[in-house]
């Protein structure tokens, strides 16, 4: 009877912008091992019938929300934890690669080519590496010949992070069964853009990742995989990317290249998932348009700072902008900032009474840039604890809400606006550091629209400085012929 397959999983999972001040430590990451580790698969508890016959062995796994680039002690710690765990257990198989993909690292270029690398100094070139990603990662040409399987989320929001995961595992496993090394084949498409420009909700990207049940469905093909790639990040493989993995060389080649094509015939069709305007013109328009019951609450995304891209989440631009509107200052109209992060203004007012006046100053601490920190003179409104942010405070002034948090964390659930005592639908105006609504916060907006805001991860990509990437690229490139060069490995 065969032996069963030793198959190891392992990462780290974070999506970096390096356009933001905020540097990503240990103290950022939720760091698994062990059982654990091997507890956040629902393919293992229970064994589901392909996982069965299988040795899974937890490496170490850690995860953050997005933030600024990663310290090199707190990721060279893990990496070396990664390759010594691997010496010691022996052979192994496989490796199943649980990371984001947009992960940058003090002195790294490309971090996750770099952790691949190191992987397969340890385990050498026979075992198979299955990477499962984010469509908002880049296919760095190290990462794509490390792996030997690479997949990523098809959606966005992402609404299919653990089907990834586990049809990174499935693919896996059953190349390792049939013993033959999968071939694969790599487009990288020259065009860059955020996120909130290529919602899957809607078109060009909806079509778009539709080929994708089609393209699998064929003769010889394993997986396809498109990525969107990481906007925030100035480094050269910044850029979006095709993989396409198979059985049969020919058609996976043609696969890539045929998806290849689509993507950049569609550049010109992809526009933001909303309306835009400066932080001015969305409260303008939000201000008329919660006169009518059937759009409230409204939402306005503010973008440019927005925690779940890398944002240092404490910018107070669009909570300036905020407070001098006589509507939410006179309570007229009411409204909610979600959020700031501020550790010691929290401290400083959490243990008053609810009620109690409070003077403060807020934000402005990671990310300096104007208008810097904000005075805030009202009540204390709420005081919770949230699974994200740690101590949280509300502190009412006028008609507007502002919460503020000890940790960075994204307002995109609405149980977070809850222990603050918040009732999102019976508030007028919603401002939160975001850029798409996630689905709770989608379903629950009346309508909404998506602030131009500064910041870190600022959705106008010309603003930004970049220095180091691969040009030409669309769209701060546009009158050039693109080479979609098929890479295969």
């Amino acid at each position: 009877m065969p032996r069963p397959l030793r198959i190891a999983i392992g990462g780290v999972h974070i999506e970096s912008s390096t356009f933001t001040p905020h540097l990503s430590t240990a103290d950022d990451f939720e760091v698994t091992r062990g059982d654990t580790l091997l507890a956040r698969y629902d393919w293992l508890s229970p064994v589901h019938p392909w996982a069965a016959d299988v040795e899974w062995i937890p490496l170490v796994h850690a995860r953050a929300l997005p933030g600024g680039v990663v310290d090199a002690a707190s990721y060279d710690a893990w990496s070396t934890e990664i390759t010594r765990t691997l010496a010691e257990i022996g052979p192994v198989d496989g490796i199943l690669l649980d990371i984001h993909g947009a992960m940058s690292v003090v002195g790294r270029d490309d971090a996750e080519g770099d952790l691949v690398t190191a992987i397969r100094s340890v385990i050498g070139p026979e075992p198979f590496i299955s990477a499962a990603m984010d469509l908002h990662g880049n296919v760095s040409p190290v990462l794509f010949h490390g792996c030997d399987l690479l997949t990523c989320y098809r959606t966005a929001p992402h609404v299919d992070v653990w089907e990834t995961r586990e049809r990174a595992a499935r693919n896996l496993v059953d190349a390792l069964r049939r013993g033959e090394r999968p071939d694969k084949a790599l487009v990288h498409v020259p065009v860059l853009l955020p996120g909130e420009m290529t919602s899957t909700r809607i078109e060009p990207a909806r079509g778009l990742y539709g080929r994708i049940p089609e393209i699998e469905a064929r003769d010889g093909i394993i997986d396809a995989a498109i990525w969107i790639g990481f906007a925030w990040a100035d480094q050269p493989r910044c850029r979006a990317a095709v993989v396409v993995t198979g059985t049969s060389a020919g058609p996976t080649t043609d696969a890539a290249r045929e998806l290849g094509d689509l993507f950049w015939a569609a550049r010109d069709e992809f526009a933001f998932v909303a309306p835009t305007g400066s932080m001015d013109d969305c409260l303008d328009a939000a201000t008329v348009a919660v006169t009518d019951p059937a759009r409230r609450p409204f939402f306005i995304s503010d973008s440019g700072d927005n925690p779940g891209a890398g944002g240092a989440d404490d910018v107070t631009f669009a909570l300036e902008r905020m407070l001098a509107r006589p509507a939410i200052r006179d309570g007229s109209l009411r409204a909610v900032y979600a959020s700031l992060v501020d550790p010691e203004t929290v401290a400083q007012i959490a243990g008053q009474p609810v009620g109690s006046a409070v003077d403060v100053l807020a934000g402005g601490r990671i990310d300096p840039r104007e208008p810097g920190p904000l005075r805030l003179e009202g009540t204390l409104e709420a005081v919770a604890d949230d699974p994200d942010g740690g101590r949280c405070v509300s502190v009412r002034v006028g008609g507007l809400s502002v919460l503020l948090t000890s940790r960075r964390m994204q307002y995109r659930q609405l149980a977070s606006y809850t222990r603050l005592g918040i009732a999102v639908d019976a508030v007028d105006l919603v401002v939160v550091k975001i850029g798409y609504l996630e689905p709770e916060l989608f379903d629950a907006a009346g309508d909404w629209l998506l602030a131009l805001t500064p910041g870190g991860v600022d959705q106008d990509l010309e603003r930004l400085p970049y220095e180091r990437l691969v040009r030409p690229l669309f769209p701060l490139d546009r009158d050039f012929v693109a080479d979609l060069a098929v890479v295969t490995g």
